[in-house]
């Protein structure tokens, strides 16, 4: 409801550094609007004492003199040009928007066993037969066990075996009557999953 004559805060513009209030605001915007740079720099100047005056805490503060600088500074979204006496680069490099990060575009087969075991998968399809395939697919057979398990799957030995081979592309056969799995502690992998790596009991309050 507007009703003329009276002047709302939710109608007026958004106040950068609220703390120092609407006033202050009002200053920086009218010291970008003198026509001259020795007319901004007394401006600003006189700015910089009433933001002093309004937080005097402060100063007890290392480096606050840069920190009412850099708060002037973003006061005038940088663009108040004048002989800025400190140097309000870092501010302005804080207050950037963070380049959003890019997922990876790959798609992964299976959410179950994750991106390392399939990164796993990979390399044992490219291994000679050796010591250390056998080894690395002992440790594949094993943490896929855990990560069935861990999901809330039954760990089943047959699953594990057809899985390997499935994403190995029959490169891997695992022998289900001479490997043994290692045993799986399902009270430690819950502990962990919800946040208690070492399995202690909580106690109650």
């Amino acid at each position: 409801m507007n009703i003329k004559g009276l002047d709302y805060n939710s109608q007026r513009e958004r106040l950068v550094l609220p703390e120092y209030g609407r006033e202050v605001q009002k200053m920086v915007d009218y010291c970008m609007t003198l026509p001259t740079k020795a007319q901004r720099q007394r401006c600003a100047n006189t700015i910089i004492k009433t933001m002093e005056i309004m937080t005097p805490h402060v100063r007890d503060n290392a480096g606050y003199r840069q920190k009412l600088w850099d708060q002037l500074a973003e006061m005038s979204n940088f663009k108040l040009d004048i002989d800025w006496p400190i140097d309000i680069t870092q501010a302005q490099q804080i207050k950037q928007k963070p380049q959003p990060i890019k997922y990876p575009a790959t798609q992964l087969r299976s959410r179950t066993y994750g991106k390392l075991l399939m990164d796993i998968f990979e390399k044992l399809k490219q291994m000679p037969p050796c010591k250390e395939r056998d080894e690395l697919t002992a440790s594949a057979a094993n943490q896929m066990k855990r990560d069935l398990v861990q999901w809330g799957h039954v760990g089943d030995d047959e699953k594990i075996a057809d899985d390997l081979a499935r994403y190995t592309d029959g490169v891997i056969q695992l022998d289900l009557k001479r490997f043994r799995f290692a045993k799986v502690d399902v009270r430690a992998l819950n502990a962990a999953k919800n946040g208690n790596p070492k399995g202690k009991k909580r106690r109650k309050r």
